[in-house]
């Protein structure tokens, strides 16, 4: 069921968002070469009980998934792109990371993820990194009201399909509520002026994913993590938007703390 938000509670989940923002920009600053992802893990669970806050994923059991998550944090490294599950990895020099975090404040729920290079980075990781950041720049302009779900689906293609890479449709975004997954589900390729109307009080989490040069994925044996089948690398960006009827507005904007 998909459900409006009022403008009350768009800013109730102001609080969430903003944590979610600071979190991950704090974990980011903080990833270097040599950081362990275990280490990640705690540094985010640390900071989840610091607030009060209650993470979305330690508990996550969805169908897809081999047994409850058990972390708090998804930490994908190179040709991992969602669900990294944390384990005991030191980060290497070159290392393409995505850190994905959600979490529930005051039962309001935020969600967002970030990829960037450790150490030294290669050309093409960054043109992947960036055009997973303008595809999630062009769903957001596109997020207003009167336009339709089709619409934010097309305007992420056009951008990736602009630099040559395919698109897996098995994940997208999606409603974020009480709960961190809802309806409706936002695909990252569609066709213009189809699907749901846009309207004030809608709130989403949209996250363009790309892999370097194929579509298809593959499930590490820890029944979670999730892999290019051919071993290229992948980038995910995600912001927990409300549409209203002023425009779009990112709830885990990371702009105000200086970084993106």
């Amino acid at each position: 069921m998909i459900e409006l938000r009022t403008p009350a509670e768009i800013d109730e989940m102001r609080a969430a968002g903003r944590f979610v923002a600071e979190t991950l920009a704090t974990l980011r600053d903080e990833t270097k070469v040599g950081t362990n992802l275990l280490s990640i893990d705690r540094r985010a669970h640390d900071m989840i009980r610091k607030v009060g806050a209650e993470s979305c994923y330690i508990d996550y059991h969805p169908s897809f998934g081999a047994s409850p998550f058990g972390k708090v944090i998804c930490t994908s490294v190179n040709d991992a792109v969602l669900h990294g599950l944390p384990h005991d990895y030191t980060l290497q020099d070159g290392d393409l990371v995505t850190l994905d975090f959600a979490v529930a404040v005051d039962g309001w729920v935020a969600d967002s993820a970030v990829s960037f290079v450790v150490g030294t980075a290669r050309e093409e990781d960054l043109r992947l990194i960036d055009t997973s950041e303008r595809a999630l720049a062009a769903a957001i302009e596109t997020s207003t009201v009167g336009n339709r779900i089709g619409d934010i689906s097309a305007a992420v293609a056009n951008v990736a399909h602009g630099e040559g890479y395919s698109i897996n449709m098995e994940f997208g975004g999606h409603g974020v509520g009480r709960t961190m997954h809802g309806d409706p589900h936002v695909a990252n390729d569609g066709r213009p002026g189809r699907g749901y109307p846009l309207r004030a009080g809608l709130v989403l989490a949209l996250e363009p994913w790309f892999l370097a040069t194929t579509d298809k994925l593959i499930t590490d044996p820890d029944g979670w993590t999730l892999r290019s089948a051919d071993g290229s690398r992948g980038a995910h960006s995600e912001h927990t938007i409300a549409i209203t009827e002023d425009g779009p507005i990112i709830l885990t904007d990371r702009s105000f703390l200086g970084v993106n």
